[in-house]
């Protein structure tokens, strides 16, 4: 595996792992009351997107890891729609 797709990886971990601290607090609290609606909507459309670039120009960092993210972010919005 080459330096270049390691860092993808390493950068992607980074950047989806970051949502999994909202997933568990809004699962727990059963609240996700300060959550916008529309920003995880519009962030949600926007991880589709990279992630059929990433199928496009076949780079498997930026596929795993929207896929990944895409997976967490559409978790938030089920609460979000369920919760609230």
């Amino acid at each position: 595996m080459s330096m270049t797709t390691m860092l993808g990886f390493f950068a992607g971990f980074l950047t989806t792992i970051s949502f999994l601290p909202q997933v568990v607090k809004t699962w727990k609290s059963r609240s996700a009351s300060d959550l916008s609606l529309g920003m995880f909507s519009v962030f949600s459309l926007g991880v589709m997107f990279w992630l059929a670039y990433g199928f496009l120009i076949q780079e498997p960092p930026i596929i795993f890891w929207n896929l990944v993210t895409l997976v967490l972010v559409l978790a938030i919005l089920a609460m979000k729609l369920k919760f609230d």
